[in-house]
């Protein structure tokens, strides 16, 4: 039958996607929702929406009799898992099948079978497909180093570490069993050996009652913490050879569990002889990086999963031939230059121009953005850290690099830290413009460095201080005809303070203002106002949006084409309430306390955990600034804490 009305177990960004096809379809939607995720996009969107009380995964999209008994009540008669959570959870499948609804992914058995990756990899050995080794503890050797742990039953870097000493092994599986527990509800994890310089390349399929389809290759090698950044079709740098080897091998893989709708097939390519490749893992679901294989093969692949599971024939005007090259990149809320910190708060601003289209395919190479968030939403501790992939699809590899880059550079992000200015490094710097990629990019690039320029600061926090100026002058409801600052007898400047968040630096803005307007050293004021202000140097102008934050804020947003420069305006008086003990240890972020290694009176080198905090499904390790004696721990595990909350005091020793 065909499917009515149909729920995405899901949130954010992939339910947006899928409703979109649906919408195009004629299909009725049915969003399921936490609390944190009320006020999402994804939630006004559906045609109808359920409320799964609590916050946290494991009380909401994780809770299969939920999002069941959600479908029961919306009157859905199909569930779309989309990504994560419970779309490679072979009992929420056959649980749905059996309430006798339309299962939207492969069927249960397939799902198993690539459920367990130890499992899989003997299977894909059994059908010819080339798999790496798998070690233990105990028949690993030092010949065998560097080794990487993964979690068996999930992915996205989560239940991951390398290892590089025998002897870090045992600890090392613990954190990633402990990691795949909390994000999977499965804490197995194995070991194999860790390719140092390798690629990631992963092949679409899409299994039917004909056959198995096959829609090219993605290079998903660019990653951090072992999760994608950047993704691109085709991959750049194969033979023929190996990009048909890779093929087949996907279709072996697939046809060999007789699988059915749209999945991915994973392999490790080695970056110095691409004619080498492993398996890794099979994606029983849509990917994330779905959209570049849309764009460049011309398909809808939410469609074709809807298509095969209403058993229907694939329709073959609908698989053309492919066009161009598309890159994705995506967009987190964290801190690069802070070890990749998570960041959560409210999203002031977002607001990327120039797009062609969201959620579909373009009739013309442009950029695609698929977003799960909007100026003002609340970007909570409990999930995911990305707001958005933006695809651009171009004529060739160089085309789409550069638009990318450019929509990226004149997106206005307000309100957290992102990664907006580092995906821009990325598609500018001269490795990847030549298609040198793998694992290792970070490593071996400083593309992670800040790239803040003391000329474009500079130019910023002025622009900012007479924004500022600006808005207290149309603010005043006395003297409104004075001009601001303005003094009968001039004795010094005034003065502005702002902390710059890149690379923890401050400028000092000296300036005069009077009947003329104003005057800083270095620079000529053109115009001005509370939003914009251009200025003039050596007889080049350059006009600054200024964004000051909500009352009661410090902080100051300045977009110009030098890029994007975030500002907290230095108070000129300390409140006393907002000072801290010397040594104490700041919360980096929201999140929940799940270990405090320490104890009071305990002594610490510099370096050594203290406490572990665990934010949007990742753990943190909050350190010892120095060699000392903890004296003070205010938290204990399972408390919830703010960013900037003390969570204890490490006295430095007096060397």
């Amino acid at each position: 039958m065909p499917i009515q009305r149909l729920l995405v177990a899901n949130r954010g960004e992939i339910a947006r996607r899928v409703f979109a096809t649906c919408r195009r379809l004629g299909i009725e939607t049915v969003a399921v929702h936490s609390d944190a995720d009320a006020g999402l996009p994804f939630v006004r969107e559906a045609d109808v929406a359920v409320h799964l009380p609590g916050a946290t995964p494991a009380d909401t999209y994780l809770r299969a009799d939920l999002v069941l008994d959600a479908a029961r009540r919306a009157g859905a008669d199909a569930i779309h898992p989309g990504y994560g959570f419970l779309s490679e959870n072979a009992d929420f499948a056959r649980a749905v099948v059996d309430a006798g609804l339309t299962w939207v992914g492969p069927a249960p058995e397939s799902i198993e079978q690539m459920g367990s990756k130890v499992e899989s990899k003997k299977l894909m050995e059994a059908a010819g497909v080339p798999v790496l080794a798998n070690l233990t503890p105990d028949t690993a050797t030092e010949a065998d180093l560097p080794l990487l742990v993964k979690a068996s039953a999930g992915g996205g870097g989560r239940g991951m570490r390398i290892v590089r000493a025998l002897a870090d092994l045992p600890g090392e599986i613990e954190k990633a069993s402990s990691e795949a527990e909390s994000a999977f509800g499965d804490g197995t994890v194995f070991v194999e050996p860790y390719v140092e310089h390798g690629r990631h390349v992963e092949v679409q399929v899409v299994g039917h009652a004909e056959g198995v389809l096959v829609l090219g290759e993605r290079d998903c090698s660019l990653q951090r913490r072992h999760q994608k950044v950047v993704e691109e079709t085709p991959a750049p740098g194969l033979s023929d050879t190996t990009r048909h080897s890779l093929h087949e091998a996907a279709r072996a893989a697939a046809a060999a569990i007789d699988y059915r709708g749209a999945g991915t097939v994973e392999f490790l390519v080695d970056a110095a002889d691409t004619s080498r490749f492993w398996f890794l893992e099979m994606n029983t679901r849509l990917q994330v990086e779905h959209p570049v294989t849309e764009l460049v093969h011309g398909v809808d692949l939410v469609d074709l999963q809807l298509t095969v599971a209403e058993d229907r024939p694939l329709d073959g005007r609908a698989i053309g031939e492919t066009y161009g090259h598309a890159i994705e990149v995506r967009l987190y809320a964290e801190d690069p230059a802070a070890d990749w910190q998570p960041q959560s708060g409210t999203l002031a601003t977002f607001d990327v121009p120039g797009v062609d289209g969201e959620f579909d395919l373009l009739n013309r190479p442009g950029i695609r953005l698929d977003s799960g968030f909007e100026s003002g939403s609340e970007v909570s501790t409990h999930y995911d850290a990305m707001l958005a992939k933006v695809i651009a699809w171009g004529t060739s590899r160089d085309q789409a690099a550069r638009r990318l880059a450019d929509a990226l550079a004149k997106a206005r992000l307000h309100g957290l830290v992102t990664n907006r200015d580092l995906l821009v490094r990325i598609l500018r710097a001269p490795e990847f413009v030549a298609g040198d990629v793998s694992t290792d990019f970070f490593d071996r690039t400083d593309v992670v460095s800040t790239g803040s320029t003391d000329e474009g600061d500079r130019g910023a926090a002025v622009a900012a201080a007479i924004a500022l100026a600006e808005r207290d002058r149309l603010a005043r409801t006395v003297q409104r005809g004075i001009p601001v600052a303005w003094r009968n007898v001039v004795a010094h400047p005034q003065r502005t303070e702002f902390e710059v968040s890149t690379g923890s630096t401050t400028e000092v803005v000296e300036w005069f203002g009077g009947r003329d307007g104003y005057a800083v050293d270095g620079f000529s004021v053109v115009a001005a106002s509370p939003t914009t202000v251009t200025l003039e140097v050596d007889g080049v102008r350059t006009s600054y949006d200024v964004a000051v934050g909500a009352t009661g804020s410090h902080d100051v947003d300045v977009d110009s084409p030098a890029g994007h420069v975030r500002l907290r305006l230095v108070p000129r008086f300390t409140d006393p309430a907002d000072a801290v003990a010397s040594g104490s240890l700041l919360a980096p972020m929201p999140g929940t306390v799940v270990r405090v290694a320490v104890e009071v009176g305990s002594q610490v080198e510099a370096g050594q955990a203290v406490l572990v905090l665990e934010a949007m499904k990742m753990q943190h390790t909050v350190s010892a600034p120095t060699a000392g004696t903890v004296t003070q721990i205010d938290v204990q595990p399972g408390a919830q804490v703010a960013a900037g909350d003390v969570l204890a005091v490490v006295e430095g020793d007096e060397a």
